[in-house]
């Protein structure tokens, strides 16, 4: 079964970008422009993992996080910072949130998949 990616960036290009780049791995994208649309959205969807702006209008990429890991339901949801803050207290203030990773802008295609593989790996098979 394929992953299901939810998006979260005020910018389009960023979206649209990141969006291809999980299409093209296999994954089921789900955008969302803030933290509020995301929350949303949350409930109607199965979600492996999350890949977060911070800086976004309404509701930041942190009170997003804050707001996934007080819920119960979405708790353990991977979370992915994609951001243009490079600044280590911004780095530090997301991990301290309990993100699986933090990317900073501009990035890779590659550096997105292979993120998203990592924060969410396959179930191990079992064997009889």
């Amino acid at each position: 079964m394929n992953k299901v990616v939810l998006v979260v960036d005020d910018s389009v290009t960023v979206r649209k970008f990141v969006s291809t780049a999980l299409r093209l791995s296999g994954c089921r994208v789900v955008t969302a422009c803030d933290g509020m649309e995301a929350l949303e959205k949350l409930p109607n969807e199965n979600i492996d993992v999350i890949i977060t702006d911070l800086n976004m209008p309404d509701m930041d990429g942190y009170e997003f996080i804050k707001n996934l890991r007080s819920s119960p339901a979405y708790q353990s949801i991977p979370v992915i910072v994609l951001s243009s803050l490079t600044d280590q207290a911004e780095k530090d203030r997301a991990l301290l949130l309990g993100v699986c990773t933090y990317l900073e802008k501009p990035f890779t295609i590659e550096s997105i998949q292979r993120e998203v593989a990592r924060c969410t790996p396959s179930p191990a098979v079992l064997r009889g």
